[in-house]
């Protein structure tokens, strides 16, 4: 087999999608990842980039174009790093993240299962309640170009709420209007770094301005401006951050006008949100959500439920509406101050919550001989250590719950929980991001007998980071049979 040479082009058919939304082309055994790729399509490629044991690609010409491949609707595909999947149809993209779990669980996690189904969104637009806009050097505001920290100048998003929209437009204003200066990452100077907005299902926001400082120039007029942009604003908030760093925000909070927290409902309970609390970004996907962890943990209103990361305790609300007592843990001190006024508020007697860090929460718990009948664990992105894996079978609950924002993670810990002899036995996936390449997991781990091999996880090219590869153009549109990306 000869060795695949850069700037070479080749022939192949789509065949997937990698973790990162690229289209998978084989090419005599090797793997070629392709931008702008849809499944089926037959292709000509250049290589771009060769590499050990896989190489890039971009797109030459398209002989055949999918029926799947739709016209992205945002004129910054491509350029701004947000979506991955605006050139698929929304039917195409929730095909390729539910395989993308099913691969994880069953490559990765050696679970003998199928994904049930990945529930879609009704709407795939304007779905995030937090938005979180960087401010360029330029004084420009948006979000990063894909793999760099270039902002992409954007003032209508179709992922983001409008109103969030219209209040980094009243921030963009505010600057230019007062000559109000941008932080520059390079130097360390400036004021403003990040716009950070929330939005409850009201349509209410709470703002916050990231700024390198203590105060900002004519604070009034920035509040006046954005309470005119979204006339249901609540609060306007300054958060410092002055360390250098991808940190966006800052332990220091000041009230600028308002209040400093945003209430919404979510699965009939009702959450105070303060600027730094967990939050799911999509209400409704995250009731689906919530919902199938409920089923999954089949209670009956006699169990003890440990729910590790609860963040602002939505999950464990939600499952202490139907067991005896529910014990959150979370490491961020204002969610578990949140959560205890959240259980309160919704008048919730049987909730109880920890502020720590989970391995150690987990520890102290079941060293104090804590047995849950179901455990529910919705880690970050880098999943759970070994060290919570092994606390959470030492208190042998019946049940865990695992939700995940990361396939390849969860993999890899359904794996480890098969050596103290928990199986997966049920999945689903939720579209929580579309137009994204991330997608949710619900997983049922169900105590069996203990797998005394070693264990060992192993990872596909598919699973690989291609993080440092981006289409440099979107495809351009013709009514010929090929479509080309330019060069």
């Amino acid at each position: 087999m000869e060795p695949l040479r850069k700037n070479q082009i080749y022939t192949g058919v789509v065949e997937s999608y990698s973790s990162e939304g690229l289209g998978i082309v084989r090419l005599d055994g090797a793997v070629v990842f392709l931008p702008g790729a849809v499944r089926g399509e037959t292709v000509d490629l250049r290589i771009t980039k060769v590499m050990k044991t896989a190489a890039a690609g971009e797109i030459v010409r398209i002989h055949s174009p999918s029926p799947e491949r739709a016209k992205p609707e945002c004129p910054h595909f491509g350029t701004c790093g947000g979506c991955d999947f605006q050139h698929l149809s929304y039917a195409e993209e929730l095909w390729a993240k539910r395989r993308r779990v099913q691969d994880a669980l069953t490559r990765l996690g050696g679970a003998d299962l199928q994904v049930e189904e990945i529930i879609g969104a009704k709407d795939p637009t304007h779905y995030r309640n937090k938005s979180q806009y960087p401010v360029g050097a330029d004084g420009s505001i948006g979000f990063y170009q894909a793999r760099s920290h270039r902002v992409v100048p954007i003032r209508s998003c179709l992922i983001q709420s409008e109103v969030s929209d219209r209040i980094a437009g009243a921030v963009r204003a505010w600057m230019k209007r007062y000559h109000v200066s941008a932080y520059d990452e390079n130097t360390g100077k400036g004021l403003v770094r990040h716009v950070y907005v929330r939005v409850n299902r009201k349509g209410e926001s709470l703002c916050c301005l990231v700024a390198n400082g203590r105060q900002v120039p004519r604070e009034p007029e920035l509040a006046a401006l954005v309470r005119a942009a979204a006339p249901k604003t609540v609060g306007v908030v300054l958060n410092t951050n002055t360390s250098r760093g991808n940190v966006i925000l800052g332990e220091r909070y000041r009230t600028l006008w308002g209040q400093d927290f945003l209430m919404d409902t979510l699965c009939g309970l009702e959450f105070k949100l303060s600027v730094p609390s967990f939050y799911q970004v999509n209400r409704e996907q995250a009731e689906a959500l919530y919902g199938k962890a409920l089923e999954f943990a089949a209670l009956t209103g006699g169990e003890t439920v440990l729910d590790l990361y609860c963040g602002t305790g939505t999950i464990t609300l939600c499952m202490a509406q139907r067991s005896k007592r529910v014990i959150g843990a979370e490491i961020v001190p204002p969610a578990i101050a949140d959560a205890r006024e959240n259980a309160a508020r919704n008048h919730i007697k049987n909730a109880e919550f920890f502020c720590g860090d989970a391995a150690e929460v987990a520890v102290k718990l079941e060293g104090e001989g804590l047995r849950p009948d179901v455990v529910t664990i919705d880690p970050p992105r880098k999943g759970l250590s070994p060290a919570v894996i092994a606390s959470i079978a030492g208190m042998a609950p019946e049940r865990v719950v695992y939700v995940s924002c990361d396939p390849a993670t969860l993999g890899r810990d359904v794996k480890i929980f098969s050596g103290f002899g928990y199986q997966a036995v049920r999945a689903c996936a939720v579209d929580m991001f579309p137009a994204t390449r991330h997608v949710e997991t619900v997983v049922l781990l169900s105590k069996g007998e203990v797998d005394s091999k070693k264990i060992r996880v192993e990872f596909s090219l598919e699973d690989m980071d291609m993080s440092e590869f981006r289409m440099e153009q979107p495809i351009r549109r013709s009514r010929s049979m090929y479509w080309n990306i330019a060069d």
